[in-house]
């Protein structure tokens, strides 16, 4: 009998590119509508804001502006990430998306602080107060974007896509300024004469909240750039999984690195030192397909045997 001292890798196959493929439609699909209704409402609100003498709206125009900027960096990126996995890119080219949410992020700060500079510009330079019109603008942007923000959110968790996520709180934060801008216009228009800065302070206080959605967003982006440990409870249902399959003695070690909308797991697990090479390689293959049919978004297992008693 044939000791099993081996490494048995277990390369990519058809399996996770079958689940790639409806996943990255969704995302793309709903990076596409965000594209449409951001563009539109830049539009209105850019044309609302100065005819109708409000910066606050203006500066939401801006943040809408970034929307569709980062929405088409998202759909780019969606596009390249989705590619299946290649001579040059053995991992495939996942990492990409958390390229693009790193871009987001990147020009979501660029934006807020334009916003939070013309915003101080205009509290020291007089100017008209806001025509009442704008609020009607603003109510139905904000309710457009609370709307478009649940749908997408909604798809990014369906697809477990955090450049998704992050488009969609990127709709949010839009919502946000656009709140912000509708209170301080009410104020100005109700208080009426020295009370036009109102304004100004709803844009500064929407570059801030565009500032903490930029971090938001950096902050995984990055943690996946770096292969950061995700959450332990992945780690834990992996290895639950793979000590489920018969003749698994012990699963002794699990990482787990996220590759965009995909995940792939290095498995170190032991069995019986009797077995043959091919009976030890017929068990990592039991391994790895009862993974990946329990949890589709894993696209590679690899898998390292270690003879059981090797240790003791």
């Amino acid at each position: 009998m044939h000791r099993v001292f081996f490494f048995i890798i277990l390369r990519p196959n058809n399996y996770g590119v079958a689940h790639q493929l409806p996943n990255s439609h969704k995302g793309l699909r709903s990076t596409v509508i965000g594209i449409i209704v951001s563009t539109a409402l830049a539009l209105i609100k850019g044309i609302g804001g100065i005819l109708g003498n409000s910066y606050a709206l203006i500066a939401d125009a801006i943040e809408s502006s970034t929307d569709i900027l980062t929405s088409t960096m998202l759909w780019l990126g969606l596009k390249w990430s989705s590619r299946p996995a290649d001579e040059d890119h053995p991992y495939g080219h996942g990492k990409m998306e958390a390229l693009v949410a790193l871009g987001v992020s990147i020009a979501m700060a660029v934006a807020a602080v334009v916003i939070a500079v013309k915003s101080i510009q205009n509290m020291i330079t007089p100017h008209k107060t806001p025509e009442p019109y704008t609020l009607i603008i603003l109510v139905v942007v904000i309710a457009t974007k609370e709307l478009l923000y649940r749908f997408v959110l909604k798809t990014g968790t369906e697809i477990k896509s955090d450049a998704v996520k992050a488009d969609a709180f990127h709709h949010r934060s839009d919502a946000i300024t656009s709140a912000a801008a509708f209170i301080g216009i009410l104020i100005g228009i109700v208080g009426g004469e020295g009370y036009e800065v109102a304004d100004d302070y709803a844009a500064l206080f929407a570059s801030a909240i565009i500032m903490i959605n930029a971090y938001l967003i950096l902050r995984p982006a990055i943690g996946e750039l770096l292969d950061e440990a995700l959450d332990p409870a992945v780690n834990t249902e992996v290895m639950r999984l793979a000590g489920s399959v018969p003749q698994v003695v012990l699963v002794e070690k699990c990482h787990i690195r996220k590759m965009g909308i995909f995940k792939h797991a290095d498995l170190h697990i032991w069995v019986d030192k009797a077995l043959t090479v091919e009976e030890g390689h017929a068990i990592s293959h039991r391994v790895k397909d009862h993974i990946q049919l329990t949890l589709p978004e894993f696209t590679d297992v690899m898998i390292h045997i270690e003879p059981a008693g090797h240790h003791d």
